[in-house]
């Protein structure tokens, strides 16, 4: 982890991204991992117990104390709202009932958000789109920090800030770097998610919403399944941008850890992503790689050499519509 110095912008590059060729060359390669690309049949049966799981434990909480709520929030329910989010990122690429059925997608992706207590599907697939296809695109990207975030929150203490901030910072990032016009979708997305809260809070009162609501929000900041966010993209060698994890919180997460192979095959669900690390090992097993979620906070917050300026940049020209 050598021949590194403190951030005062992005890692700009200009070249494109190194999925692309890696795709190709391990297609030309192995391609049966083909076979490997379609939709997850047990996804929607996982998901689904997920969702059911939760609308129980809203039951569960609604006399508990407030603390408790909070205790409960944070320990369990916001791990499978985060794991909700993980299967949204999933079923964003069709992989919950195939390309064919983009609206069957669509739609089970607000069941999956229904327990997050927050509309989040829509709007997540509209730039998740564009992540993968403008991976470190200035202006395109907008998992990419903006310059004020690099620029301020660049000390132990406020890098401790801003991953309790991660929610706010993604669901507003976006408005300001690639403005978007509202969709259909988002706005029934909007109705469903809103209906259900209301649903909830007429049957059990507000405690089982904040409960939902506040697991979301306290389990996609700071939270060891968070460190996912930092581990997939932030720059902790130079020359690298992304980066996989192979550890056991990818049993709670649907293997977003893979993520060098999900970005080199995103149309091949979480659950077959150890086959492709399997089948083409030569073009993983050598790339630097996660060790621990956990560990990859501490050294985000404490190293200074790291922060949200460790990013890799670059100018990509925007796709034409079809």
């Amino acid at each position: 982890m050598g021949n590194r110095v403190t951030r005062d912008d992005f890692e700009w590059v200009y070249t494109e991204q190194p999925h692309t060729q890696r795709r190709k060359e391990i297609l030309a390669k192995y391609p049966e991992i083909k076979t490997l690309m379609g939709p997850d049949p047990h996804l929607k049966w996982i998901v689904s117990g997920m969702v059911f799981m939760q609308l129980l434990a809203c039951y569960l909480v609604k006399d508990l104390s407030w603390k408790w709520i909070f205790f409960w929030a944070y320990a369990f329910g916001g791990c499978i709202n985060h794991s909700l989010t993980l299967a949204i990122h999933d079923i964003s690429h069709n992989v919950a009932f195939g390309n064919k059925q983009a609206k069957w997608n669509r739609w089970f992706a607000v069941f999956a958000n229904l327990p997050i207590g927050i509309p989040y599907s829509a709007s997540f697939k509209k730039y998740h789109i564009d992540h993968h296809r403008y991976l470190g695109g200035d202006s395109l990207d907008v998992d990419i920090p903006t310059d004020f975030e690099g620029w301020f929150f660049c000390t132990p203490l406020r890098k401790l800030l801003w991953l309790f901030l991660q929610p706010l910072f993604y669901s507003l990032r976006p408005l300001y770097v690639n403005p978007k016009a509202i969709t259909r979708m988002e706005i029934l997305n909007a109705l469903v998610q809103f209906s259900v809260d209301l649903i909830i809070y007429y049957l059990w009162g507000l405690k089982p919403v904040i409960y939902l609501i506040a697991g979301t929000i306290l389990c996609l900041g700071f939270h060891p399944i968070s460190g996912h966010f930092i581990a997939e993209h932030y720059m902790f060698l130079k020359g690298y941008e992304t980066y996989s994890y192979y550890g056991p919180l990818n049993w709670l997460t649907f293997n977003v850890g893979y993520h060098m192979e999900h970005h080199d095959f995103p149309s091949i669900p979480g659950c077959r992503l150890p086959m492709v690390k399997k089948i083409a090992a030569e073009y993983y097993d050598n790339l630097p790689h996660h060790q621990s979620w956990i560990r990859v906070l501490w050294d985000f917050v404490f190293d200074d050499t790291l922060g949200p300026y460790s990013r890799v940049k670059r100018l990509c020209k925007v796709a034409k519509e079809s």
